[in-house]
């Protein structure tokens, strides 16, 4: 039996071995917070702009600008000595006495710009330059033990090095001051490993080399483990001799699970340095086996596969907090852009923060990590030490496949051969914007761009940035006839789009002012605090790799819809599909809400093949009025919902529209006006135009009016005269048109129920026009909101036709600019794609509107347009409610609608005979009855 001695002295010595296992391996200990939803309050001074010139106190990390210190910048701002504050830090800390005798450095993961470090009153090296890169010095020697340490820490937003300021002051993003990633301490025994980078192939192959620091004789071993815990393949070592400082460990690991975005398999590898038969220091690194190549005249393959990159640019940025950000941030972000069914993110225009890559890495997202340079460049050697620090860091993250040195012009040449030099897996190397290496990564261009260059060239294209979303323009607009060619063309790699989210900054100086710095940065396709713009869902559809073909749900759809699978390396027989039938409420709420739904048998159908999908649908499902289906990845999560209507417009129609009555319809002629009263409705219509001039009913005046006037040529509609019959119970009112008029037919029948229906056929001006409708007056300032059925809840544009569904939406009334300030999405003003009917809810009667045409665009008045618009204001018709059977596209900043595909062309229509069966036609039933 154990004495309570006994006892006592195994439990010490239990302690002693877990201290001794810590000592072992790296210890790490912040000084500052974690990121921005964890901070120390430093002392600090500014040395310039506001609350300069005394001490206080600031978070870290932050940014100073948004802690109330100092002045905003934009980069492309031309640089005044007003603009060169700087930033004195000072904070107190303490290490434990243990720590004597080990290695210790401390850490800043990022510092804009200049950074000077003293630690008790000496400095620890020179000062550093470049801002988004993690930098260290050794402090072993400076350090009080046990006692109170003094940091003071200095930074000089302003740059002393030239190229420093060309490569990062004088680019197109926002200029940040301060310590804005985190800082740290970390300690190491006297000889340890000081760095690893691995090199994991596909094929199992397994290098890493290791830098390593007073050592000696003695060996490394190394072991891979599963995320769990659980030893992986047979362990692996390498000999090291006295003052060995580096060293290459190899090993071969059978069928491992390798990591692509749609399966992240991540393993740790634990190397364990030995002398004299003692551990003396062990490190763990996550990392993930994979190989990519870069095939000239072919293709940039992962894994032995060719891979179209569907990615986005995206900034390190927040509105409150600048550059400084969190873990909590990097993953929502990753999720968000995997939710648009992307697989890839371009670093622009600076290596992200740690834990933003170790989610991709976990998420499962490609990652082109990017030295900074925006047309200016770093010289020869601060550059060279950056390309240092950045690989350091981020060169075991198997979610990056590929390195940028600089950008649009921003290269320095000299540095290329570092990128090989310091990167065991040799990943490719491009210039953004460039043909390099044998890649053409040029941006914006053209959907049909030149010959023997980019699509119709010899190079991999991979355009870095090819659609420009300033305001609501690009990104999903121009998308799917881009994305098409990219993936039908076999020496296309995919593209980029600029932007992820709007770069507007929470002001400070200016009462928390949200600012873009105009035109600079509103570019994303979500907003500020990622809000989704309409450009999301057209993304999310576009690039789902369930591509499904289209077609009707006609009364004998048989539940076979034919699809292709464009995952690179899934089967969607590791995915999951469902459908549900629903059946919708009208504006009258005549017909009750119902819905049946199931699930859908995942198909065999191999990555790149084509394939059907058989859903069981219930006998009666012609009943319902739209079917849904849903697919989900095998991470369970949703790629895309799609909908089809079962009930057409007609159908629809007689359920809403009642025709009859009590009484017949009376009309009254005077010398300019008919005036027709319908079951408590009084219309009068112009007889020199036959538009609606006024409505009112019991209740009092609806000032909707003025309409049917033509969308283009409303002036020339070839108008002769407006006449009236009866036909039965019911009133007419057509007019009477020139032969070859632009008009063709404008009939008003009254019922006598009071509804009121509009038939209206017509030809476009010319053979080709922007804009294909018919519209009315009704004031703006009396709309609270539009209820309807038809595509939404985002508007469309003629080239963004995709992200929406079928459904009854309610929208509430705003007036959003897109990008720009305080925004409500989605927008209210705009374009809505497949209407059925719409119900205007305003501060006075509400108007109902039912349309018994297909493929009719409702629009709702015009929406307001920033100072600068470059190709994003497209054309809006007179008038406030318009109902079109064409719209008009939108550009980007750098491109017109018409250079961005086949869906930015003006709409076309030709009819030499001008046969009235080929006319455009609306037809439309109002009810003005209030309810």
């Amino acid at each position: 039996m154990r004495t309570a001695g006994t006892k006592l002295m195994l439990f010490a010595l239990l302690l002693l071995a877990g201290f001794n296992l810590r000592a072992q391996e790296t210890q790490k200990v912040f000084l500052s917070g974690t990121g921005s939803d964890h901070t120390v309050n430093w002392q600090f001074y500014c040395t310039e702009g506001r609350n300069s010139g005394k001490w206080t106190t600031i978070p870290v990390p932050s940014n100073w600008e948004l802690q109330g210190f100092g002045k905003y910048n934009y980069g492309l701002d031309k640089d005044s000595l007003k603009g060169r504050e700087k930033g004195l830090y000072k904070h107190e800390f303490t290490v434990p006495a243990a720590w004597q005798g080990k290695a210790v450095n401390i850490v800043f993961d990022g510092s804009m710009t200049d950074t000077e470090v003293k630690l008790n009153g000496k400095s620890v090296g020179p000062i550093h330059q470049g801002s988004f890169y993690r930098f260290k010095y050794d402090i072993t020697n400076l350090l009080n033990y046990g006692k109170t340490n003094l940091l003071e820490v200095t930074v000089a937003k302003y740059s002393a090095n030239a190229s420093v300021n060309n490569a990062e002051r004088k680019a197109d993003f926002w200029v940040f001051g301060g310590i804005f990633r985190p800082v740290f301490l970390e300690a190491f025994p006297k000889a340890h490993v000081k760095a690893v980078a691995i090199d994991a192939k596909a094929s199992g192959v397994f290098n890493a080399q290791l830098k390593l620091a007073s050592v000696k004789a003695g060996s490394v071993t190394g072991q891979v483990y599963t995320l769990d815990g659980k030893k992986f393949g047979p362990g692996f070592s390498a000999g090291v001799k006295a003052g060995d400082t580096t060293i290459k460990i190899s090993g071969n690991i059978t069928s491992p699970k390798l990591w692509s975005p749609e399966f992240p398999n991540l393993y740790n590898v634990v190397f364990t340095l030995n002398q004299g038969g003692k551990v003396t220091h062990t490190v763990k690194q996550r990392f993930g086996f994979r190989t990519v190549e870069l095939r000239v005249h072919d293709g940039i393959y992962v894994n032995n596969v060719k891979i179209k990159f569907k990615g986005v640019n995206r900034h390190s940025f927040w509105p409150t907090t600048g550059r400084a950000l969190n873990k909590t941030q990097s993953i929502a972000d990753v999720k968000m852009i995997k939710d648009m069914n992307m697989n890839a993110v371009r670093m622009s225009h600076y290596p992200p923060d740690e834990h933003f890559l170790d989610a991709c890495d976990s998420l499962g997202l490609f990652v082109l990590d990017e030295l900074t340079g925006w047309h200016g460049n770093y010289d020869n050697e601060v550059g060279a030490k950056l390309v240092h620090e950045m690989i350091e860091k981020d060169v075991n993250h198997p979610a990056i496949v590929v390195w940028d040195n600089g950008n649009e012009g921003g290269f320095n040449l000299n540095l290329d051969h570092l990128f090989g030099d310091l990167d065991p897996q040799r990943r490719p190397l491009i210039h953004p914007w460039t043909i390099y290496n044998g890649t053409n990564t040029q941006h914006y261009i053209n959907y049909d761009y030149g010959t023997a260059t980019n699509f119709h060239g010899h190079d991999v294209t991979f355009p870095t940035e090819f659609l420009h979303g300033l305001y609501d323009g690009g990104l999903g607009a121009g998308l799917d006839d881009f994305w098409e060619l990219m993936w039908h063309t076999p020496l296309s790699a995919g593209g980029f789009l600029w932007v992820f989210a709007d770069e507007a900054v929470v002001r400070t100086d200016k009462n928390g002012e949200l600012d873009s710095d105009g035109d600079h940065g509103p570019d994303g396709i979500v907003g500020p605090y990622h809000e989704k713009e309409g450009s999301y869902n057209a993304i999310k559809e576009i690039w789902c790799p369930v591509r499904l073909e289209p077609r009707e749900m006609t009364p004998k759809f048989d539940g076979k819809l034919r699809l292709e699978n464009r995952y690179f390396f899934t089967n969607l027989k590791q995915c999951t599909f469902s459908y549900k039938l629903i059946k919708l409420s009208d504006a009258f709420h005549k017909v009750a809400a119902d819905a049946k739904s199931g699930a859908i048998a995942s198909p065999d159908v191999a990555p790149g093949q084509n394939g059907y999908l058989q859903m069981a649908l219930p006998a009666g499902w012609q009943n319902y009025d739209v079917l849904y289906m849903t697919a989900y990845g095998p991470d369970k999560r949703e790629l895309y919902t799609w909908s089809w209507p079962i009930t057409g417009h007609d159908a629809i129609t007689a359920r809403m529209v009642t025709k009859a009555g009590s009484n017949k319809p009376t009309i009254k002629e005077t010398d300019s006006l008919y005036k027709v009263s319908a079951n408590g409705i009084e219309l009068e219509f112009k007889r020199a135009s036959g538009v609606l001039a006024s409505v009112k009913n019991a209740k009092g005046n609806i000032p909707f009016n003025n309409g049917p006037v033509l969308a283009e040529g409303g002036d020339k509609t070839g108008f002769q005269r407006l006449k009236y019959r009866y036909d039965g119970d019911n009133v007419i009112v057509e007019g009477e048109f020139e032969k070859k008029a632009n008009a063709a037919q404008m009939q008003w029948t009254i019922y006598p129920s009071g509804w009121v229906e509009l038939s209206m056929r017509y030809w476009p001006v010319g053979e080709e026009g922007n804009l294909m409708g018919i519209s009315f007056s009704y004031p703006e300032k009396d709309v609270k909101g539009v209820t309807y059925m038809g595509d939404g809840p985002y508007r469309v544009w003629k080239n963004r036709m995709k992200g929406v569904t079928l459904n009854v939406w309610d929208k509430t009334y705003n007036n959003t600019i897109t990008g720009q300030g305080m925004v409500q999405y989605p927008e209210f003003k705009g374009y809505y794609s497949n209407l059925y009917w719409m119900k205007l809810n305003t501060t006075g009667q509400p108007v109902t509107i039912v349309c018994d045409n297909r493929d009719v665009f409702m629009r709702l008045f015009t929406p307001a347009n920033p100072k600068k618009t470059y190709n994003t204001a497209p054309a809006f018709p007179s008038g406030d409610i318009s109902f079109m059977n064409g719209i008009t596209p939108i550009g980007t900043k750098s491109q017109k609608p018409e250079k961005l595909g086949t869906q930015g062309f003006p709409n076309k229509y030709f009819d030499y005979y001008r046969d009235i069966n080929m006319a455009l036609n609306i037809t439309l039933y109002f009810d003005f009855s209030g309810k």
